[in-house]
Parts: structure tokens; sequence; C-alpha cells
């Protein structure tokens, strides 16, 4: 089973990076529309809408209060992207966020989680990252709430944020599969552990190979049913491969153990929303991080060499 090209994608720029930690998060959205995502679609047979970019608040303080960074602006962000995002899974659209930092996830995740409720489906999330993203106050070490999405959406974190889907937990924990990890802050880990989050390290990977471990991944999302959402951060890949990141982290998939994980994402037919976080035009070498976005965006959306089968040599 594959995704269908019946369904319209739609594009929702969030042009910030107000939950990071570095600058330049906030140009992702354009540099995404330059590298030719729109048209890439399009190519592959999809109706593809550009929603534009969302508006919310500008801020850049470096003291955490309470523990966190920009926490009312963070909420205002993830709202206006709870809503958009929303609004086109009721149309039966696709939504793809282009961030912006992770922390936008906790509104799309929101609207998957109220739409799905609403559906009577299931879903699960997909967290392809370096990072675990299982931070609270008490952990973190720098208040930067793109630390801290999973935490937030699987129940744990300031009401103001909890508050942005309709209910919480958004998602139960045992329905989040992470991969690709591979920088988890020392106390993070344990909340981790004690929390039973589902991690599949580079270790794992490096062990198993790509294909055996999104084998055994899909087989248990593909259980769950229903709506997958897939929550892309750009430094989940090596940073060799893609340096428009400003949290790199060495070690990460290469260029093609991400494309067959992407290609065999598709083949699952899961999918039915994105997020794209984190891509940093300021720290990238002539937009080549957001070109090869777009190469494994084309993939989870159905590009192939050839065709699905093997060759009789």
């Amino acid at each position: 089973m594959a995704m269908t090209r019946d369904k319209s994608i739609s594009l929702i720029g969030a042009p910030t990076d107000i939950g990071a930690g570095a600058r330049g998060g906030s140009m992702g959205p354009e540099a995404l529309r330059v590298a030719g995502l729109h048209e890439a679609l399009n190519r592959l047979g999809y109706g593809v809408i550009d929603r534009g970019n969302l508006a919310g608040p500008s801020n850049w303080s470096p003291k955490p209060v309470r523990g966190y960074r920009h926490l009312k602006e963070v909420v205002a962000w993830c709202a206006a992207v709870r809503d958009a995002f929303k609004r086109d899974l009721d149309a039966n659209n696709i939504p793809i966020l282009m961030g912006g930092d992770h922390s936008l996830s906790i509104g799309s995740i929101a609207a998957v989680s109220d739409h799905c409720r609403e559906a009577g489906k299931p879903f699960s999330v997909l967290w392809l990252d370096a990072h675990a993203d299982f931070n609270t106050p008490q952990t973190t070490q720098s208040g930067n709430l793109h630390g801290m999405p999973v935490a937030v959406v699987t129940g744990q974190g300031p009401a103001e944020l909890l508050e942005v889907g309709s209910m919480s937990p958004m998602i139960d924990i045992g329905r989040v599969v992470q991969v690709g990890i591979r920088s988890v802050d020392h106390v993070e880990k344990e909340l981790v552990r004690e929390n039973g989050l589902t991690v599949i390290d580079m270790r794992e990977i490096d062990e198993r190979g790509m294909r055996s471990v999104m084998d055994g991944v899909l087989q248990r999302l593909g259980d769950i049913g229903g709506h997958l959402h897939v929550s892309l951060d750009v430094d989940f890949l090596d940073p060799s491969i893609a340096p428009g990141v400003a949290t790199q982290v060495p070690g990460g998939p290469t260029y093609r153990e991400a494309q067959l994980c992407m290609e065999m994402i598709y083949d699952s037919g899961l999918m039915g929303s994105l997020d794209i976080a984190e891509l940093n035009p300021a720290y990238d070498d002539q937009n080549r991080t957001a070109e090869l976005i777009v190469d494994l965006v084309e993939s989870l959306f159905g590009e192939q060499i050839l065709s699905r089968h093997h060759s009789t040599l």
C-alpha cells in the first residue's frame, strides 16, 4: 500500500526560531520554497497549495522565565500552527509544516490529535531527530523550548503549552517512535527510560541497518493504524550532507540511509502529515541542505529510482 495522489498537499510556513537557541531558523520556509518544494511535489502529480507564512510574535531575550525561554511567544506560534494544520486536515489535505524550530510540532501534533479524535481514528508519531526533545524545566540546561516538544505532547510541561491541544496528553507515549537519536542530555536519559519512550538510536541503526530498523518501526506503527504524523528535524541527517542546522550532531544517517527511510515510509502508506523543522539557512552552504530536504520529501511522497521491483540478476 502506498500514498495516493488524490489528496492535495498544503505547505504551511512558520518563520520563527523563537523556541531555539540560535537565530536563522525563521528563514527555513523560504529556503524550502527557493529549493523548489512546491514544484517537486507538483511533478509527482500532487495538487499543491502554498498557504504562505503564518504570523506570530517576535522576541529574543536571553533569560528563561520559570525554566522556559519565550514561553508566551511559543504558545502563540503553536496555536497558529494548530489552527492552520487542523483546517487542512479537516479538508482532507496533507499538511506540511515548513519550520521554523521544532517547538512548532506541539502545534501540529495538537491538530492531528484533535482531528483524529473527532474522526474516531488512531494516530501515531514518527520522530526523526538527533535529539530526544524530552527535556523539562528541571532537566534543560538552556530553557529552549525546541528541546521539549515530545515531553509536552506526551503530557509534561507548562499548562500554557499542554492546553494548545484540547486534551493532555495529546498522544500516548506508546504511540511515539523516535529514530536517529544520538544526543540526549544526561538527566533527560533518565526521563526517557522512566517514561518508556521508544528510541531507536544510531547504534541500533549501525548494528541492524536502516532497512531492518524501519521494517520493525513501520510494522509497529502499522499495527496502531490510522494516521501517521512524521516529524523530521533536519539534524536527523549527518551534518556532512546537511550542514544547514544550528544543532549539528555527527554520526547521523547517510544520504542513502535517509532516502531508504523515506522510501519505506512512503511504501507503508501510513503518513498523513509532515513537519520539517530546524532548517537554518544561516548555517548552510548555498542552500544545499534545503535542496536535500526537497529530495527526501520527494521520496516521502513517492519518487522512485525506477519502480518497486527487484532485478532478476
